[in-house]
């Protein structure tokens, strides 16, 4: 951590709070547990969405195939769009009651993330002020002015830390107690609305199979009889010994081929798009903390089982002006907005993960803050030359780093 090699150059004394790291790691493990539980809740979603797809195409098979003079004709086309209703009702009370919670829940994390980070470098700072303080009052040659001065800064530095320090030092046990409620109330959502979705659409397959009794009834001397059909690989005829297949398989036994692969994409229908929350961001993934990759849908997970391959709409994150997950030609050799190189003179451990991990001599390339008022005095913005030279990828690279450990070479 950056105070401790502050520290060790003789600038700072360590200030530690066990109870807050201890906040921090529960506050992290709450992150990652909601981003995984977001991420699965958006592929069952996808997968919903498959199985309707799925279920309409086979009702429109037995719409077509009905014939208009058979009984029960308007009775099993009514049952197909009520079958088609239930399924997009239950999708939407999904996204509602359970997808829109999700991120709700979720859209606390960044912003308190974003201050735990200030808060260390606050104690920097703090830590910084109060070591300087103490050597001007130890001095053997004392200057009331510069003392004077010095403790003005100590108790600037000391305030906003404290500041912040109280607000998380409330903030964040209330919300790791939170988690509980919320599992609760989100999985008996989605159990609630699964269980109602099945009892609802075993009414209607119960109509459905009374519709289709009636037909057999006034068609009973034309019942349709499965017969098994001898594969390839049977024996003949008369050979009343055959030897056993490599398998172990009874010989004997009819081969029945039944094709349960999902059928390609571009055979599917095109309307098969998965709705978006309206804190959903556009790549269609993670909140936090957090993510999947541009472009990337949780349906993806869902066709690799049986379900029937479906069309699913994508999303992409713009980023700069550029689509992510497209390629780019003509990167420029420097990162947008660079304005100077710096190098650093002393080692840097990075306490959060919007900061730089530096190694003396690591040159930086310094660029702005998205915003400006995020910037702390002191501290610069951003991104190694090596990893910009190999990466070219701001968004992955770049972070924040104490301007007193670098000098500036360019």
């Amino acid at each position: 951590m950056m105070r401790k090699v502050l520290q060790k150059l003789g600038k700072a004394d360590e200030t530690k709070d066990e109870q807050f790291e201890q906040c921090v790691q529960n506050f992290n493990k709450q992150l990652t547990e909601g981003t995984r539980l977001q991420k699965d809740l958006r592929t069952y979603l996808a997968s919903v969405k498959a199985m309707h797809e799925a279920s309409k195409k086979l009702s429109e098979c037995l719409q077509e195939v009905y014939e208009p003079e058979w009984p029960g004709r308007d009775e099993a086309n009514k049952i197909a769009e009520n079958n088609d209703l239930l399924w997009m009702d239950y999708h939407q009370k999904l996204v509602d009651q359970a997808l829109l919670t999700m991120d709700t829940y979720l859209g606390q994390f960044p912003d308190i993330k974003s201050r735990i980070a200030k808060r260390g470098r606050k104690l920097v700072d703090y830590d910084s002020a109060r070591h300087h303080y103490e050597s001007l009052q130890t001095a053997k040659k004392k200057d009331e002015a510069k003392i004077a001065k010095a403790e003005e800064e100590l108790i600037k530095a000391q305030k906003v830390f404290e500041e912040m320090n109280v607000d998380l030092q409330e903030e964040l046990p209330s919300l790791w107690n939170s988690r509980v409620g919320f599992y609760v109330n989100t999985f008996q959502s989605i159990a609630g609305l699964e269980e109602n979705f099945h009892k609802e659409m075993s009414k209607l397959n119960q109509n459905l199979n009374d519709v289709l009794v009636s037909l057999e009834k006034q068609h009973g001397s034309n019942t349709f009889t499965v017969k098994a059909q001898p594969s390839d690989s049977a024996p003949e005829k008369g050979n009343k010994s055959p030897s056993p297949p490599p398998d172990g398989s009874p010989a004997a036994t009819p081969e029945i081929r039944v094709n349960h692969e999902p059928e390609p994409a571009s055979g599917a229908s095109p309307g098969a798009t998965i709705p978006k929350s309206p804190s959903q961001p556009a790549e269609a993934s993670e909140v936090v903390g957090g993510t999947q990759e541009p472009g990337e849908t949780a349906a993806s997970e869902a066709t690799s089982s049986s379900l029937p391959a479906v069309v699913v709409e994508t999303f992409s994150a713009t980023v700069n002006g550029a689509v992510e997950g497209s390629t780019t030609t003509g990167r420029l050799d420097l990162p947008p907005g660079f304005m100077f190189k710096v190098q650093a003179q002393h080692d840097y451990t990075a306490t959060d993960t919007d900061e730089l991990q530096l190694k003396a001599g690591d040159v930086v390339l310094v660029i702005p803050f998205q915003n400006p008022e995020e910037q702390d005095e002191g501290w610069l913005m951003g991104v190694k030359e090596s990893d910009w030279n190999q990466h070219k990828e701001l968004e992955k690279c770049r972070g924040v780093f104490p301007e007193n450990f670098t000098e500036r070479v360019q």
